[in-house]
């Protein structure tokens, strides 16, 4: 059965569940093929897949095409796509056009929204047109400009309370679900209690309703060194540079192709 907005939203205060982040078919296939419920087509996609040391270079037409290349293998998941840096900052309008264009084109079944209070009025203007909304609060990486770097936020009493202001803005405005990024684990519990919708965490501690991770961190798929809430479940890199290695002894020992690799 197709993952939608509201069978999201039902479990609210039920067991725990998690949510993967995506780039292309395969890694979107193996996540639906496990039965994630959601997968985010993120703008992380900026550092994981293009090269890039921020997301803020990332644009509509990078986005578009992750996210139809992970629509192509999804039957099951909700898919949602991340509005990437300046896709909806500039007026509602902007952001209403963009956001259609990831609904029609790119068969994406929401769109991820950076902000609380300030992005409310997009948010439910975004809903009101027909288009599901997750929510994204706390460490919001596309204004790392702004907030001087990748740091937990709500650590005094005044961010504290701002950040539950936004979470109570965004649940108003009509999201499904929000993000919470890199929050201490007692705000994000409290968050977690107070609002009617599902929590999604990314290093806010474990009381969130779901869990969710950076798909290419899950796996391995570098060696760099992990962010304090992430973790390796396998070596994907480590793996992949041993049979690199071995193909290219085996064609410098004329091992590869043999007589059955060979017409």
């Amino acid at each position: 059965m197709k993952w939608t907005p509201d069978k999201i939203k039902s479990l609210k205060n039920k067991d725990k569940w998690i949510a993967l982040t995506a780039y292309d078919s395969i890694t979107a296939k193996w996540s639906d093929d496990e039965a994630v419920p959601l997968i985010l087509v993120g703008d992380s996609l900026g550092m994981t897949a293009l090269g890039y040391d921020s997301t803020l270079p990332v644009t509509m037409d990078d986005m578009l095409h992750h996210t139809k290349a992970v629509t192509r293998s999804v039957d099951k998941a909700l898919v949602v796509a991340d509005m990437p840096f300046m896709s909806y900052q500039s007026s509602v309008e902007d952001g209403i056009r963009n956001a259609g264009l990831f609904i029609k084109d790119g068969n994406a079944d929401a769109v991820k929204i950076e902000g609380g209070i300030f992005r409310s009025q997009l948010i439910e203007s975004l809903v009101n047109n027909g288009i599901p909304v997750l929510g994204h609060i706390g460490l919001t990486p596309q204004s790392i400009k702004q907030i001087g770097g990748y740091k937990v936020q709500g650590k005094t009493d005044l961010d504290h309370q701002k950040i539950i202001n936004d979470a109570l803005a965004v649940e108003e405005s009509g999201a499904f679900a929000v993000v919470l990024e890199c929050i201490p684990k007692k705000l994000s519990k409290k968050i977690s209690d107070i609002i009617s919708i599902p929590t999604i965490g990314i290093g806010a501690g474990p009381d969130c309703d779901a869990q969710i991770i950076v798909i290419s961190d899950l796996l391995g798929f570098t060696n760099k060194s992990l962010p304090k809430f992430a973790k390796y479940y396998v070596d994907i890199c480590s793996l992949s540079r041993s049979a690199i290695q071995r193909f290219k002894n085996d064609v410098l020992n004329n091992d590869f192709p043999n007589d059955e690799q060979s017409y």
